[in-house]
């Protein structure tokens, strides 16, 4: 699935399941939460907080989803083509950080 069909596909299942769009605020702030949420399994999994009890059925990829979805919602209501700024943003990041990565020694210890 391309991004735009990811936009294309979670405007009709807000439109269809969903009703309507939260507003933006609502959703900028849902959004934090689902990072939060992912934020959360990635300290229990990859850094020293065990897993509680309450957290051994939970899912980074589903926690990622929901960031993902949540994105999506808030690019489609802002009007914002997910794919275009994506590539916008590569091309900002190459002519950027071409040499900056490259020549910092820390990346390559």
């Amino acid at each position: 699935m391309t991004i735009k069909e990811a936009q294309k596909t979670v405007d009709q299942w807000i439109k269809t399941v969903g009703v309507r769009y939260f507003n933006e605020l609502t959703n900028m702030t849902l959004l934090i939460e689902e990072v939060g949420e992912m934020a959360r399994i990635i300290a229990r999994q990859y850094g020293e907080q065990s897993f509680k009890e309450s957290d051994k059925n939970v899912s980074l990829s589903d926690e990622m989803a929901d960031v993902l979805f949540v994105l999506i919602c808030l690019a489609n209501q802002t009007g914002i083509d997910l794919s275009e700024a994506f590539l916008k943003n590569m091309e900002k990041k190459t002519l950027r950080d071409k040499d900056r990565h490259q020549n910092n020694p820390k990346l390559h210890e």
